[in-house]
């Protein structure tokens, strides 16, 4: 992927980078992989808003994807790649040898004609899905499932990348992009290679109906609110939130921990992502 400068014709424009969409060969979706998708804006199944600053955007569909790899043993061809709106990374469209046709997300480097195979027996190359276990200590994965059979919930971002480094008993030691040292179960699968569309965390919005057509409100600071509105707010001119950051309804916010401790899996974190 590269990105691409637009020609300052209007203010907006002047500081626009877009995707030149060089490894995407199609725009038309495979159909029977597609599903409605009724937008939310934020709201939950009463119509209350609990996620601020969302509504609006382009009409999309979700494109159903892979994350279980469980079609073990049964070699797939990269048929295409393609843009998907509901993602920051590029998907292939897989044509298996038994013609069953599914979406993976894309890795660096997978290209359309290429073979890959989930399973046990598949070799280490981009794109294949084995079991932790099987793979070699150092190397670099994505799409990893916290539970056996559950389907990949980790390292799922545009150029995301784990490490394998070490293997004890029924857990492998993962170092995840976030800098966290977790174990997993050695049964759970992984796909090898770091994910597509790494410079995507470079683009510049440029203007604020961009971020409209993606589906994303406007956000009004606390402090420029009044009292009534918001704990930061009043004063005469520009003044701070006045003691510690709040969220408009009084509760603790910026640095505040929202993890619960005292979640199932805490213990298998080996070393925090804040040291």
């Amino acid at each position: 992927m590269g990105i691409r400068k637009i020609n300052p014709t209007s203010p907006g424009q002047r500081g626009m980078t877009k995707s030149d969409f060089a490894e995407v060969t199609t725009s038309t979706p495979e159909k029977s992989l597609l599903k409605p998708m009724r937008k939310k804006a934020g709201r939950n199944n009463t119509g209350r808003i609990t996620c601020r600053h969302k509504g609006g955007g382009h009409k999309q569909a979700y494109r159903v994807i892979d994350f279980k790899r469980d079609k073990f043993g049964v070699p797939g061809t990269v048929k295409t790649i393609e843009y998907d709106p509901n993602r920051n990374v590029r998907i292939s469209l897989v044509v298996y040898a038994d013609g069953e046709k599914r979406y993976i997300l894309t890795p660096q480097d997978l290209k359309v004609g290429d073979v890959i195979l989930s399973g046990p027996e598949a070799e280490i190359q981009t794109g294949n899905a084995l079991p932790l276990e099987l793979i070699p200590l150092g190397t670099v994965v994505h799409n990893i499932e916290l539970i056996p059979g559950r389907g990949a919930k980790m390292v799922r971002t545009a150029g995301a990348g784990a490490q394998l480094m070490a293997k004890e008993g029924n857990y492998v030691t993962i170092k995840m992009p976030s800098s966290e040292m977790r174990m997993i179960r050695k049964e759970c699968l992984a796909t090898i290679g770091v994910l597509g569309n790494s410079e995507f965390k470079n683009l510049k919005i440029g203007k604020a109906g961009r971020t409209r057509h993606l589906g994303i409100r406007p956000t009004v600071r606390g402090v420029t609110m009044n009292p009534c509105d918001h704990p930061h707010g009043g004063g005469e001119g520009k003044t701070g939130p006045g003691g510690n950051p709040k969220t408009p309804w009084g509760k603790p916010a910026l640095g505040r921990k929202t993890r619960k401790v005292k979640k199932a899996s805490s213990k298998l974190i080996v070393r925090g992502r804040k040291r």
